[in-house]
C-alpha cells in the first residue's frame, strides 16, 4: 500500500472517532444535550451514560478492525498465520462476556428510567402544574389554555419552575410534540389523548416540532415556547384575553385547513370544552358533529 493511502486510513479512522466522541463532551451545541428542565437533564444522562457503554464495545471495534486489516494484508509477509484463533477460550470470553456485561447493565439502566422518566408520571413539586392541551393540525399546533380561557397557534408560554402538563392529540395525520430542551417526545393521534409532563428550570425560548413526518409542510411544523417568569405569564394572559380574535368551533374548523409556515396566533376560548370535542369528532355521527358546531 502506498504512504499517502495509509496516511489517508489513518486520517479517516481519527476524524470518525474524533465525530463519535465530540458530541458527548460538550463540543457540540446539540439542544437534547443542552436540558433546561429537570426531565431533560435525566433523559441526557441516559442518552450518555447509553452511548458510552455502547462505546466500551465500539470503539474497541473499530481498533481492531483497521489494525487486522493492516496486520493481515495480502503484502506483509511477517504476519503469523494462526487458524485456530476460534477456539481460544480467552478471545471467547472477551468477545463475548464484554457485550452481555453491557446488555445486562444497558437493560438495568433502561429499566429504571422507563419508570423514572415515564411520561404520564406527574413531577414532584409544591406548585400546581399548568394544563395546556396541545393539537397538532396540518401543519401546525393549537395550544389551548383551558384554565387561562386563551389559545394560541405556534406559540406555547409558561412560566419557569411550573410543572407542565401537555394533553396531547391530533386533528390531522399523526404527529410527534417534541421541546428537545425540556424533555423527549410524544405522539400526537387523531381521536386519542396523550400526556406528556415537563419542567422548565429556567427563563428561555426553546424551539419545538414536530418529530414525526407529516407531509410536505412538516419542515415549517415549528413552535416558540417561551418560559417566563410568574408575574410576565399572568400579564401575557390578560393581554391575550382582551384583545384577541375569539376561538370557536366555526374559527377552528377554518384552522383545520392545511395551511404552511404559520405565524404565530392569540386567541380568547369562546369553547370552553373545544378540546374534549376534537377528540370525540371521531366517534360521533356526521350529524351530530354539525350541531355540535353551530
Amino acid at each position: 500500500m502506498k504512504r499517502k493511502y495509509k496516511l489517508l486510513c489513518v486520517v479517516l479512522f481519527l476524524i470518525g472517532l474524533i465525530a463519535l466522541i465530540v458530541p458527548f463532551t460538550g463540543g457540540a451545541d446539540f439542544a437534547v444535550l443542552n436540558p433546561k428542565g429537570v426531565i431533560g437533564a435525566q433523559q441526557k444522562d441516559l442518552i450518555i451514560i447509553s452511548s458510552w457503554l455502547m462505546l466500551v464495545v465500539v470503539i474497541p471495534v473499530l481498533i481492531l478492525t483497521f489494525v487486522i486489516a493492516w496486520r493481515y494484508r495480502e503484502g506483509n509477509e511477517k504476519s503469523k498465520y494462526a487458524p485456530n484463533w476460534d477456539f481460544n477460550l480467552l478471545a471467547e470470553s472477551i468477545w463475548w462476556g464484554v457485550p452481555c456485561v453491557i446488555v445486562f447493565a444497558l437493560s438495568v439502566i433502561v429499566w429504571r428510567s422507563s419508570h423514572e422518566l415515564d411520561p404520564f408520571k406527574p413531577i414532584d413539586k409544591d406548585v400546581k402544574p399548568l394544563t395546556i392541551q396541545a393539537v397538532a393540525l396540518q401543519w401546525k399546533w393549537l395550544f389551548i389554555y383551558p384554565e387561562q380561557g386563551i389559545a394560541t397557534v405556534n406559540y406555547v408560554q409558561f412560566p419557569e419552575k411550573t410543572p407542565l402538563l401537555f394533553e396531547i392529540t391530533a386533528d390531522a395525520p399523526m404527529n410527534s410534540f417534541w421541546i428537545p430542551q425540556l424533555g423527549g417526545q410524544i405522539y400526537a393521534m387523531p381521536g386519542m389523548r396523550t400526556k406528556l409532563y415537563l419542567i422548565a428550570d429556567e427563563k428561555g425560548t426553546f424551539r419545538g416540532s414536530s418529530a414525526n413526518l407529516s407531509g410536505k409542510g412538516f419542515s415549517g411544523m415549528n413552535f416558540m415556547a417561551v418560559a417566563t417568569s410568574q408575574s410576565d405569564f399572568e400579564e401575557w394572559v390578560q393581554s391575550i384575553q382582551g384583545a384577541s380574535e375569539g376561538l370557536n368551533w366555526r374559527v377552528y374548523s377554518e384552522l383545520t385547513e392545511p395551511s404552511e409556515d404559520n405565524l404565530p396566533a392569540f386567541y380568547t376560548l369562546e369553547k370552553k370544552d373545544l378540546y374534549d370535542h376534537i377528540l370525540m369528532k371521531y366517534g360521533m355521527p356526521m350529524s351530530d358533529m354539525q350541531m355540535m358546531g353551530e
